[in-house]
């Protein structure tokens, strides 16, 4: 495995690939990897001739009060999970190298980044396009493989690849959650034992959102306001938010639920904020079919 801790060294590497005319999977991840990543790696490994990683905290991404300087960080251990799933290249640039000192160009995200996190986060959005549109331009993937547990990341990057006319096709894959339906996430480290164990109420908020339509529940506001009685019932959890929205547009209903709807929460656990989602009715984005091994 190759690692690449340079901008320019990664555009030379990929340039090269391109022209010998291979094919790049790529895997954008910001470290500390768990089984949510290590299921885009593998499934990029299926899908590129290259598969390419990438370790970066993006500063961009986090406001003045987040947690970029504690996000936990693990350089060795990804290294050593980047090359059991077969990673060609890793690229871990530096801050500084990444944004220089005259650094002054940002992507600004529209409508997809509006609500839900956008509305509690602002910025975050702009900058997590921001550095995905550079990945793009030094890796210049085939594909790129994203985690639908941030659904409203994956959004927000598909319409971007679509509206600059990338290169790219954006995928994504399903959440990968513990064995009592956790959602895998870096930040669940920061979880003490008790809130680790209230924690599981955002997965049985949507297991309980789901049993309500299929009972043919169809009201918004009704399957909010049972899924915040579900979740304010554990006394660790402070809810910054529960929305039922349009799975393609993520904004709000205007009337019954008639069609695919995204069901997104953000919570609190003492310091942590945790988000979960689940698409209902119907799932708008097709999950990935099966692809012949690359030919290494």
């Amino acid at each position: 495995m190759l690692i690449v801790d340079h901008p320019s060294a990664m555009h030379r590497w990929s340039a090269a690939a391109r022209a010998r005319g291979e094919t790049i999977a790529f895997v954008p991840t910001m470290g500390y990897l768990h089984e949510g990543h290590l299921s885009l790696l593998r499934e990029g490994r299926r899908r590129g001739k290259q598969l390419v990683a990438s370790i970066f905290v993006n500063p961009l991404q986090f406001g003045p009060a987040e947690d970029l300087d504690r996000y936990p960080r693990d350089p060795y251990g990804d290294e050593k999970k980047c090359r059991a799933c077969g990673t060609d290249v890793l690229f871990c640039p530096d801050p500084r190298a990444m944004y220089p000192a005259a650094f002054q160009t940002r992507v600004r995200v529209g409508e997809l980044a509006s609500g839900l996190c956008g509305a509690s986060r602002p910025g975050h959005f702009d900058g997590v396009a921001t550095v995905v549109l550079k990945l793009f331009q030094l890796v210049r993937p085939t594909v790129a493989l994203f985690g639908l547990k941030d659904y409203q990341q994956f959004q927000v990057i598909r319409r971007m690849a679509l509206d600059f006319d990338l290169d790219t096709e954006v995928l994504g894959l399903p959440t990968v959650r513990e064995p009592d339906g956790l959602a895998m996430s870096s930040r669940n480290a920061y979880l003490s034992a008790e809130e680790r164990a209230q924690a599981v109420v955002l997965s049985e908020s949507l297991a309980l959102a789901e049993r309500l339509l299929a009972d043919g529940e169809r009201d918004p506001a009704i399957v909010q306001a049972r899924v915040i009685a579900r979740i304010q019932a554990r006394p660790l959890a402070a809810i910054d938010y529960v929305w039922v929205v349009d799975a393609a547009t993520l904004q709000p209903l205007a009337g019954p639920i008639a069609r695919p709807v995204l069901l997104a929460l953000a919570v609190r656990f003492g310091a942590t904020r945790l988000i979960d989602n689940r698409v209902l009715l119907a799932d708008p984005i097709t999950p990935p079919g099966p692809a012949p091994a690359a030919t290494r």
